[in-house]
């Protein structure tokens, strides 16, 4: 049963395993896990100091009811490494949740996660974006088919993990099938930055909007497309999350990197982060 009498509900910018200062937040907010709700706008883990710590929390909130998270590049990058699909980084500070006793229980709950979700009636979240070649309707289709692929059988599972990751970009077509199109779908959803107005992806600029970017690319959201929902998102940290219109609304401050976690207060629209 959905809940619509939440006291607050909060979109919450990538935590990347920043146990601290998500607690730190939580009090900042007088948070009340019976009263209140969490969306996250995805990559639970990775470089901060406590990804354990953080993906247990989130579970055991979301298993009240009290938050809810998509999924992000790092989070299925996580899922990858839990099947021997990737090897553990050297960065990525993650090597205790494979070593925990409950390390099954938290990765197939993390895996049934959704790409896409609507924290209310006005806004919808997704980890990177969605793309100027996509309405909101198609994109969260979409979603919902590696959203299956993702949280079916081990087996299935296994044989799609190899093949969501390539340096080269797939341009949509609605004609795209299989492994190609799951592909694409993730590169949207979860690592998108800039794009060609025809939804092109370019992977390797992950700098601010100040810096040269690659000729005929531009931010994703820079292409005006009428939405009937603001887009809240994160995964770009070095726009700080200072990207605010009609259209969209950047939720990653770059903490792991120093910067600010940023929630966003659905109802009025107000920013409280911690440095």
């Amino acid at each position: 049963m959905i809940r619509n009498d939440y006291r607050h509900q909060y979109v919450i910018g990538d935590l990347q395993g920043c146990f601290g200062a998500f607690n730190r937040l939580l009090k900042v907010l007088d948070f009340d896990e019976n009263q209140d709700k969490l969306w996250l706008a995805g990559d639970i883990v990775a470089r901060g100091e406590d990804s354990l710590a953080t993906l247990r929390e989130t579970k055991r909130l979301a298993d009240k009811g009290a938050l809810s998270t998509v999924l992000g590049n790092h989070d299925i990058t996580l899922i990858a490494t839990w099947r021997g699909i990737l090897p553990i980084k050297p960065k990525d500070k993650t090597a205790a949740i494979f070593e925990a006793d409950d390390c099954d229980e938290l990765l197939n709950w993390l895996r049934r996660q959704p790409l896409l979700l609507y924290p209310d009636e006005k806004t919808v979240l997704t980890h990177a974006g969605i793309p100027p070649n996509w309405q909101i309707k198609e994109a969260q289709k979409y979603a919902q088919e590696l959203q299956n692929q993702l949280s079916g059988s081990l087996k299935q599972l296994d044989r799609l993990l190899p093949k969501l990751y390539s340096k080269k970009a797939d341009v949509w077509s609605d004609k795209l099938h299989g492994y190609q199109r799951m592909r694409a779908i993730a590169n949207y959803l979860t690592r998108m930055r800039l794009c060609t107005q025809d939804g092109l992806l370019e992977f390797s600029f992950k700098e601010s909007l100040k810096d040269e970017m690659p000729s005929d690319f531009r931010p994703w959201f820079d292409w005006y497309v009428v939405r009937e929902r603001r887009i809240l998102f994160g995964h770009w940290a070095a726009l700080k999350a200072q990207v605010d219109t009609k259209n969209v609304r950047a939720l990653d401050g770059g903490c792991v990197w120093g910067g600010s976690l940023v929630a966003y207060r659905l109802g009025d629209g107000k920013i409280i982060e911690i440095k």
